[in-house]
């Protein structure tokens, strides 16, 4: 069974390093190693959404979401794109201390509420 998780976070307000940010995660622009990275983690699916300069990401993992990830090259790949990413980001006012995306609290779910359609 997996669980769905979101964050957020912004993008330094500057549009040209918006289009290099939104062009470097084009298919086939992020480094394999920190695809296999993202996956060694426990993540199953994973959107980023963008609106002007934040960000959305969803995405669905492993109930052990997020696994050890024991392979030095993958680890060593994903620093090396997170410190790129860096220079394109900004954390969170609120964001805790070393935390880059922050995770979103759900606070409706569709599901759990009935309502009253009006008769026809």
């Amino acid at each position: 069974m997996s669980r769905r998780c979101c964050f957020a976070l912004d993008l330094v307000a500057d549009v040209a390093l918006i289009e290099e940010y939104r062009r470097m995660h084009e298919p086939g622009a992020v480094w394999p190693g920190v695809i296999d990275h993202i996956r060694a983690l426990g993540v199953e699916a994973m959107e980023i959404w963008q609106r002007g300069e934040h960000l959305f990401m969803i995405l669905e993992a492993a109930e052990d979401f997020p696994r050890a990830v024991d392979a030095q090259a993958l680890v060593a790949d994903n620093l090396r794109w997170e410190r790129l990413m860096d220079r394109f980001q900004r954390r969170l006012a609120d964001a805790a201390p070393g935390e880059k995306w922050s995770p979103l609290e759900r606070i409706f779910l569709l599901s759990e509420h009935s309502g009253t359609l009006p008769s026809t």
